[in-house]
């Protein structure tokens, strides 16, 4: 693949990341239907493929392209921006799991039963997600400029 090519990629996963989170927001500030449950599951589903080709994807731009691993690793924007991925991920646990908990009431049709310290907790967590992916969008713009490189 081309320097290019994975470069798309890698933005487009990006992108459809950061509208899958907006979507759950949107859908679970309302209040659950099955219908927006299930979407939900749904969406959480894809947010889990589209996090796993942005990380692999990522990984093959860093050590198989223009700027190699010397420049990345020594680069603190792409540090931060690694571990603002891996906190998105495991802040996007809790999510995964209350969604996942919800099959058994969709399969009947019915709408998830959620207490409103649960519901209030996904909502907080989904809007720090997505304060984190725009935190990985600064870092990478700083990166991608040398602003930040170590050494």
């Amino acid at each position: 693949m081309t320097a290019a090519t994975l470069a798309f990629l890698h933005h487009a996963a990006a992108f459809l990341l950061v509208a899958i989170v907006l979507v759950e927001l949107v859908l679970i500030r309302d209040g659950l239907t099955p219908g927006s449950a299930r979407t939900l599951v749904r969406m959480d589903a894809l947010y889990g493929l589209s996090a796993l080709v942005l990380l692999i994807v990522g990984f093959l731009r860093v050590f198989y392209t223009e700027k190699g691993p010397e420049y990345y690793f020594h680069s603190l924007p792409f540090l931060i921006k690694l571990g603002s991925f891996l906190a998105v991920g495991l802040l996007s646990i809790y999510p995964t799991v209350e969604f996942l908990r919800w099959r058994k009431a969709l399969q009947a049709s019915q709408v998830p039963v959620v207490g409103a310290s649960t519901l209030a907790r996904l909502k907080r967590l989904i809007h720090l997600e997505l304060v984190l992916l725009f935190v990985i969008m600064l870092c990478a713009a700083l990166m991608a400029r040398g602003i930040g490189f170590i050494g």
